[in-house]
This record gives C-alpha cells, structure tokens and sequence, in this order.
C-alpha cells in the first residue's frame, strides 16, 4: 500500500534514538519485571491522566478484568450482578464483564458520535445493576453531567474503557479520561496513540483500596512473595514496555494534536456525496475531547469505497464489522435487536490517520475519496 493505514515502523523511527536507548538501559540493568522502570512510569502516567494512582498491567482487556475483579473481592459487586455497557464497542468491554461473571446490558449507541446513548441508560438501571463502563470510544470523550447525576441515584461505579482516547478531555477541558470515573482500564497496544512495543496496559484510579487490591490480583493475589490472599493474575507491564511508554508519554499531547488537524482537513476537504463525516464540535483542532485514534466515516456502499481505496493504494480498516451482540462467543444477546448499533457496523470504515502522515498522504486520501463514484 502507498497509503498505510497505520505505519508502526515510522512511529517507532520517529522516536529514535531514545526507544533503543530506553530498550538498552532496561537489558544492560537485568531486571525486567516490577522495577525501577514501571514504577516511574506509573508515576508519570498517573500525573499525566491526574489520578493518585496508576497500576502497569499485561494489557487493556486485562486492567478491565481486574477492575471488576477487583470490586468483588471488595464486596461492591457480586457475581451476576449488571453492568451497562455500549452495544458498538469492542468485543474486549464486554469480554471483562463476563470474565467476572457479571451480566453486560447492552445501550444503544448515539448515532452521530457513535458513543453510548446516556439518555437511554437510567430506563435499563435494575436493582442488580452496580456499574456503567463508558467506552470513549475512536478517541471521543463519553461524558456528561446527566452521566455523573444517574451514577450518584443509583450508587454505581463508573468503569472507563479508555483503551482509544489516552489524552483526550471532558468538556470543560480540566480533567482527562482515565480520571473521571472511579476507575479506567487503558491499553497500550502497538496501533494505539501511546503504543508499547508489544502488548501493555494500565489502570488508573484515586481509590487507594482499590488500587491496593489490583496490585494484588495481578500479581498472583499477592502482597508479599509466595503469600497469596486471593484468587489472582498474573498480568504486568514489564520493565521495557514501561521504559518505552515513558519516551513515547512525552509526546502523545503534540501527536494527539497532529491528528485533530488531520482529521480536520478530511472533515474539511471530503466531499464524497452520502458519505457521513465524524461529528466534530467547535473543530477538530480546538475540541479536545477527541483524539482521533480512529476517523471514522459511514458510507451505504462502505465494502465499494473500501474496495476502490485499495486499488487506488489506501488501505483502510473496518472498526468494527460484527456487533459484540452478534458474536458467536455471545450466542446469548444474539435475539436482541440493537438496530442503530447494527447499521453503524454495516457501513463504518476508518481512514488513516497517525501522527506521521505527511501532507502528500493526507491530500492523496481526501482527492481519492473524493473521485469514487459508486456504481
């Protein structure tokens, strides 16, 4: 492909020769799990998002997994009892839940931003539910005040995937995600805007009990070596996942930015009749609230337009084609009807976007979506 989607090899070489560097110190020094590397790191990172406490972990499905966890250990859950979560989202919001065998409701998405529909969470609260798992999902802060009065009614935990929008904001641009609820579960796959070299995650919270507990259950369920309280994990950010994160962490607020005016000149410049371009308000460089992992755009012919892109040499990727609902893994939701949820995955199709596509890209993207005429 001329145009990658994602050209990880040209984000890594942006940040030579400090990757190689951090890589070099961690080997030369011979420790490599739960060391000096990971604990800066989490510290940085918790200054970063502005919580009190960060906890490195094997991955985002993982820190998801351990929050829920550990909340029942706490005894503010209990197995079977509900979490909402949205319809569009990835497999892995869902995956969490059930792991700790508690039970996903499911809420339609808005169909403009693609984020849960808060207005349709208070008709679906029993007295078995306990939590909302916000997904900020392509990068887009999911967050409101009606959000924030329906978790103080209920008394629910407010859960954030936050494995697509490290960086971004709340409306007012004070607080980031992965600080505004009582926990988030971040990741740091390689494709991510802060990307390890490998697989990584991260859970922040100012819950200091449940930062303790999570430090124990990913390590075993153990406070102290081969004493183990609980049932545990074993999921860690090693030692040069951490030091790579630390030099990419330095950056990710210019990167983020890069990628607002990306995704500015597309919802600027494509002029593809029919197709729907990301709701953006105030402008993609002043709002914030999204950081642009993904530009998602909905077209009625998407398999047509993705297909002309990639003859024409831009690859683009599908975000996701099957529904949580409709996953055989998920046999049980599948007789219930999402109908927004289920167009959205009909015709979404994400077009590179990264902090180093160059001008020539950019230009060679919005001119090629714009010459497609569907048959």
């Amino acid at each position: 492909m001329d145009v990658k989607f994602l050209d990880i090899q040209k984000i890594t070489n942006s940040f030579q020769p400090e990757l190689s560097d951090a890589i070099n110190r961690v080997v030369s020094k011979g420790w490599f799990l739960l060391g000096e590397e990971t604990n800066k790191f989490e510290a940085e990172y918790a200054k970063f998002i502005g919580t009190n406490h960060c906890i490195g972990v094997g991955n985002g499905l993982d820190a998801l997994r351990l929050i829920l966890k550990a909340y029942i250990e706490l005894g503010v859950m209990s197995q079977g009892d509900e979490i909402i979560v949205p319809a569009n989202t990835y497999i892995a919001s869902l995956l969490a839940i059930t792991d700790n065998k508690l039970k996903p409701v499911l809420v339609e998405p808005d169909a403009d931003t693609f984020n849960m529909d808060i207005s349709q969470i208070e008709k679906l609260i029993t007295p078995k539910t306990k939590g909302i798992m916000v997904v900020h999902l392509y990068g887009q802060t999911c967050w409101s005040e009606e959000l924030e009065l329906l978790a103080n009614k209920y008394q629910l935990k407010v859960i954030e995937d936050n494995a697509q929008a490290v960086g971004a904001f709340e409306s007012s641009n004070i607080k980031r995600t992965g600080a505004l609820g009582d926990a988030s579960g971040h990741s740091f796959y390689p494709g991510k805007n802060l990307g390890a070299l490998g697989d990584g995650g991260a859970v922040t919270t100012n819950d200091e009990q449940l930062s303790n507990m999570i430090r124990a259950l990913a390590n075993y369920g153990s406070t102290k070596k081969y004493v183990n309280d609980f049932m545990g994990l074993n999921s860690r950010l090693d030692e040069i996942q951490a030091a790579v994160l630390r030099v990419k962490l330095q950056r990710i607020d210019i990167d983020n930015q890069y990628r607002r005016e990306v995704a500015e000149r597309y919802a600027n410049e494509i002029k593809l009749e029919g197709v729907q371009l990301p709701k953006l308000d105030n402008g993609a460089i002043n709002n914030l609230q999204h950081v642009f992992h993904l530009f998602v755009v909905r077209y009625e012919k998407r398999d047509e337009l993705q297909a002309y892109l990639s003859e024409n040499g831009i690859q683009t990727l599908i975000h996701y084609p099957i529904p949580p609902h409709r996953q055989n893994a998920y046999k049980e939701l599948s007789t219930n009807v999402y109908p927004i949820t289920e167009e959205i995955h009909n015709d979404v199709l994400s077009l590179p976007i990264s902090q180093v596509m160059g001008d020539i890209d950019v230009d060679r993207v919005i001119r090629t979506v714009n010459e497609f005429k569907a048959i």
